[in-house]
């Protein structure tokens, strides 16, 4: 007897559609998976059996075959757990139904028919409404998630026995309802501000244009000067994500598995901070089955990397493209997977090895040769592709004792929202978001200069030996100084404040 119905598998970000076939046939009782299965997927036999007994129906003592198809098409995860135990069901009478092709399903089974959660749940709805689908049969625990596609309707479900239920129509399960205004609201934070950080205005100054924009940041500092307290409040005062920023965020947290359970959504920018350990792979993705790094973990979002030197060259270097592109490929023997990449970088470093050259209370203790081999470590290129340098000095007595009126974060982040909303409106037909993403076309287009603007600029690329990719970096800060200015056109002191930003730290770095 044979049975079909669908589920949905994971290829890189997006889902694509299984077809699970489930045959029985009269021989020694026994249970294969074919269609490129994975150790999880090999696995369901085990879990859809004691599922199926548990539940009270009656698990045949049959050879059973299920193929996943496409066949050409790697399968992993327990996704097709619900899926294929419903096939033994049907294919043994013990369900019937009617248009089944309607449904789409997934879902784990436990050993006692409860059914668990999955990850992936939001590129798997999508992909159940690209398929025509009317109905997706998901665990109870993604359900949300899987209800922000609003053009299918979501039955969530918790154990075998409810599903089999339902589809007998012995009972009504609704469709979930979602107010998803309301899930989509910002969650702030107040545990931390920048009013907390005393002194350091120019580097405050720096981050708020980077945060407006977009745009890359290399703090370089010695040691206890506020790099790293300067670098975390950053989330306090960057801008709400749009509707499809969270949708493509909240995509690569389900299917890296890091969605809490209580967490349906990724309603605020990710903040992600790896340690100078991390691995190749770690930062950029990849593996035997690719998965998203942590560079895709910060995409619309911020990668602080805290004490950069310390890193891996070759994890570093690794960065470059991404850095340009937005993207990162990862290609394997018969697929290429691409994960998005758009984050902001923001770097913090030391000056030296001993951290204090350039530091007025401190001698630094290091020899030319540690110095030329520390700064060794950040490759020109690199660094080319970081817009602003800032260096943040030790703190003044006055600065740290006295008692100085800081700036709030809130106040900061009202003028970076402004900011953005002009870039939104300006990009609304170029699908990108800021400035920082902006191509030459862009730039020709919306960084026109006056004379004196263009004369100044000639100037500096003369004397200071920028490079064309900074040329261009210095007029994609001096639009966004510019927008936070509320001005439409590029000026003279805008493009001299983004110049500053460009060579004021080269003496470190």
């Amino acid at each position: 007897m044979l049975a079909k119905l669908d589920s949905s598998g994971i290829f890189g970000l997006d889902a694509f559609k299984v077809e699970v076939e489930v045959f029985l046939t009269k021989s020694l009782p026994s249970m294969h998976i074919v269609g490129l299965p994975d150790k999880a997927v090999n696995e369901s036999k085990e879990r859809v059996r004691a599922g199926i007994s548990s539940s009270e129906f009656h698990f045949p003592l049959e050879r059973i075959t299920v193929n996943l198809a496409p066949a050409d098409l790697k399968k992993e995860g327990p996704a097709f757990d619900l899926p294929i135990a419903l096939g033994v069901l049907l294919a043994t009478k013990q369900l019937t139904v009617d248009n089944i092709e309607k449904y789409m399903f997934v879902g784990e089974l436990s050993l006692n028919g409860d059914i668990k959660r999955v990850k992936g749940a939001l590129s798997m709805a999508i992909n159940c409404k690209n398929e025509g689908k009317e109905y997706l049969i998901v665990p109870k625990e993604n359900a949300i998630e899987a209800a922000m596609i609003s053009e299918i309707k979501v039955i969530p479900v918790e154990n075998l026995n409810q599903v089999v239920d339902f589809l007998s129509n012995k009972i009504d399960i609704k469709p979930l309802n979602i107010d998803r205004k309301s899930l989509l609201k910002r969650i702030p934070r107040d545990d931390i501000d920048f009013r907390d950080v005393s002194g350091q205005f120019q580097v405050k100054r720096a981050l708020e244009i980077a945060v407006a924009g977009g745009h890359n940041v290399i703090l370089t500092g010695p040691p206890g000067a506020g790099k790293s307290m300067l670098a975390k409040r950053i989330p306090t005062i960057i801008s709400e994500m749009t509707f499809d920023e969270i949708m493509e965020v909240t995509k690569i947290y389900s299917i890296s598995g890091l969605l809490s359970s209580n967490s349906h959504l990724m309603k605020n920018r990710p903040f992600r901070s790896p340690h100078h350990t991390i691995t190749d792979i770690g930062l950029i993705g990849g593996g035997n089955y690719p998965k998203p790094g942590e560079i895709s973990l910060a995409h619309n979002g911020v990668l602080f990397l805290d004490e950069i030197p310390q890193f891996g060259r070759n994890a570093l270097e690794s960065l470059r493209q991404p850095m340009e592109d937005g993207k990162v490929i990862i290609s394997r023997n018969k697929a290429s997977f691409k994960f998005p990449s758009k984050f902001m970088l923001i770097a913090s470093a030391n000056p030296c090895p001993c951290g204090f050259l350039g530091d007025s209370f401190n001698k630094c203790r290091c020899s030319h040769y540690q110095i030329s081999n520390y700064k060794k470590r950040l490759s020109g290129p690199l660094l080319d592709r970081i817009d602003i340098h800032v260096f943040v000095p030790r703190l003044s007595k006055e600065d740290l004792t006295g008692d100085s009126d800081n700036e709030s974060s809130i106040d900061i982040r009202k003028r970076v929202q402004k900011a953005r909303a002009v870039q939104i409106k300006r990009f609304s037909k170029d699908a990108i978001s800021c400035n920082a993403y902006m191509n030459t076309k862009h730039v020709s287009k919306y960084c026109k200069l006056d004379e004196d603007a263009k004369r100044l600029l000639e100037m500096a690329i003369e004397k200071m030996g920028i490079s064309g990719r900074g040329y261009y970096r210095i007029l994609k800060v001096s639009r966004t100084i510019a927008d936070l200015d509320k001005s439409e056109d590029i000026k003279i002191n805008h493009i001299s404040e983004a110049i500053q930003y460009r060579v004021s730290d080269k003496k470190y770095f």
